[in-house]
């Protein structure tokens, strides 16, 4: 048996570092204390909508809590640790969520959608990759899986720290549970608040719970609305010498213009450069025996999903989601493009942004795909845009419309100089001089790599939107003046509105459509519909939602009186 001494006077210098030990744990205590009821606090009131994200928000009580803490206090033994487990984790994975739904305010102007969304994350890292290097990408992906692992393990701490903290104190919790709830009620009742304009009684999460169920409820019954919407089709079956009799003998040629919005002509920043360009494009064309009319059309998305857009204004339906376009490009829904063949154009689409495979893009049903790599292009990128504007018509221009035989052309373009982040715009040059595109490679702008723009302020990126979009409409109203003639109907139009860091709030969704002929008979066609003359759009024209637009053209260019849209 082994025989343990002890010196006299250990036990009392044990017992004296004991007791001064105690202040440290209880500082220690306190703190982590501190710590998990705060991630717990603004893991309940963080709110959803970037515009919301201020200090004040913080500064509030919720409801959600002080109940949380009641069930932990009638539970007892297990059932605490497990309650408090659930609780925390859940809390953490609504964190997440909320953190999600501020990215999509942030950059698409729109919640997140917990069902339709999460193919959108895909081209996100794409567009990542492609302005900040795939480096970039990859650490961004894994920063956010680990940061949201994080998130939920944190707050699921917190909550287990909390309710050991409410065992232990049970009596004085239950007192200041209580006292807390009377405040609620109190705080409830008057409206009142510790920051002006924000109420401290807080039901924010029951509030985003709420509306996250019937955000949920109404997403699973989309697919079959919408494919109820996508048979309604009153176009679908007209033989094509019925269709587009009005054009007949014309190139057509429909560009997007990326983040092309109505906050370019509204905004006081924007409007009198941008305005500018347009009057004066106004006026050279009209000197080169050009006309136009233009307006307003309300797009299915901001700040990105440009194919959303473009699905939208060609097939006539609504398209705001990932499930409603895949339901869409696998459908064989009537298009403008399939009217455009139907009625024996040949049909282009010239595509500067496909760099992979594009599958979807078979439901257009055009003659011939031309995406970048089947553009000979030899120069830089420009930030996101694989190639300048002018080259994508000059090379349009030289494949498909210099032949003087060439038959009627119907194309598709979307030019993307003016996508963001806006770091890189080139400048206009002679047309004679575009080439291959080598040439781009002298300008300072294509010689600088690819970059997010994370680096500049607002007022940085807000001057190069602008001059982004400038330098996309001087391109299209100087292709007009040198390739237009008689036989040349171009139509362009804003996809989206740039993103929220550009507009600011509440920017809405419309963008400017103009359609340019020099064939009088064209714009004729479309005197009804009240557009105003020249390219800039005022701000009483009229605004269509962007998927009126295909019935309301083929009716405008068609025989059919009364047929919709007319």
């Amino acid at each position: 048996m082994a025989v343990v001494s002890k010196e006299p006077g250990t036990e009392h210098v044990a017992a004296e570092g004991a007791r001064r030990g105690r202040p440290a744990r209880r500082v220690v205590s306190g703190t982590g204390t501190v710590v998990a009821a705060a991630l717990v606090l603004a893991a309940l009131v963080v709110p959803a909508e970037f515009g919301g994200l201020t200090p004040g928000a913080f500064v509030r009580l919720p409801l959600e809590g002080l109940l949380g803490a009641a069930l932990i206090l009638a539970l007892g033994g297990r059932a605490q640790v497990v309650a408090a487990a659930c609780a925390g984790a859940a809390l953490g994975l609504l964190t997440v969520l909320r953190a999600l739904h501020l990215g999509f305010d942030a950059v698409l102007h729109r919640p997140f959608d917990p069902v339709l969304d999460w193919p959108m994350l895909g081209p996100a890292v794409d567009y990542l990759g492609v302005t900040s290097g795939r480096a970039a990408a990859v650490g961004a992906v894994a920063l956010a899986v680990a940061g949201a692992v994080a998130v939920v393990l944190l707050t699921t701490l917190a909550a287990w720290h909390l309710t050991r903290v409410l065992r232990r104190h049970r009596a004085v919790a239950l007192r200041g549970l209580a006292v807390a709830v009377a405040g609620w009620l109190g705080f409830a009742i008057t409206g009142a608040g510790l920051v002006p304009g924000t109420p401290f009684a807080s039901l924010g999460t029951a509030r985003f719970l709420h509306g996250e169920a019937h955000r949920v409820a109404a997403s699973l019954r989309d697919r079959e609305e919408f494919a109820e919407l996508a048979a309604a089709d009153a176009f679908h079956g007209t033989p094509g010498e019925e269709l587009l009799t009005a054009l007949r003998g014309k190139d057509v040629v429909l560009t997007f213009v990326e983040s092309y919005g109505r906050v370019a002509l509204a905004d006081p920043e924007f409007a009198p450069e941008v305005g500018a360009v347009l009057d004066t494009g106004t006026r050279r064309l009209r000197e080169a025996g050009f006309a136009a009319r233009s307006a307003f059309l309300t797009s299915p998305t901001a700040g990105g999903g440009s194919w959303l857009a473009h699905a939208t204004l060609l097939s006539g339906l609504w398209v705001d989601n990932e499930q409603r376009y895949r339901t869409l490009v696998a459908s064989d829904r009537f298009s403008l493009t399939h009217a455009f063949r139907r009625a024996d154009w040949r049909t282009v689409g010239v595509q500067p942004a496909i760099v992979r495979a594009w599958p979807e893009g078979a439901y257009y049903g055009y003659d011939r795909v031309r995406a970048a790599d089947d553009l000979g292009y030899r120069g830089p990128r420009f930030g996101y845009a694989t190639m300048p504007d002018q080259y994508v018509l000059a090379e349009f221009e030289r494949a498909e419309r210099a032949e003087p035989d060439h038959g009627p052309l119907a194309a598709v373009i979307p030019l993307v100089s003016s996508h963001g982040p806006w770091t890189a715009t080139p400048r206009l040059i002679g047309w004679d001089q575009v080439g291959d595109g080598s040439v781009f490679h002298r300008m300072p702008s294509g010689a600088a790599g690819p970059g997010s723009g994370a680096d500049r302020d607002r007022a940085e990126r807000r001057a190069d939107y602008r001059r982004a979009v400038e330098y996309s409409l001087n391109t299209l109203i100087s292709y007009v003046e040198t390739h237009g003639d008689d036989d040349l109907v171009l139509v362009f139009v804003g996809d989206h509105q740039p993103a929220p860091t550009v507009t600011g709030p509440d920017a809405g969704h419309d963008v400017p459509i103009t359609i340019v002929a020099r064939d009088r008979a064209v714009l004729e066609r479309i005197s009804g519909w009240n557009w105003d003359e020249g390219l800039r759009p005022g701000p009483r024209a009229p605004v269509w939602r962007m998927d009126a637009f295909r019935d309301r053209f083929l009716t405008a260019f068609g025989p059919r009186e009364g047929a919709p849209g007319s």
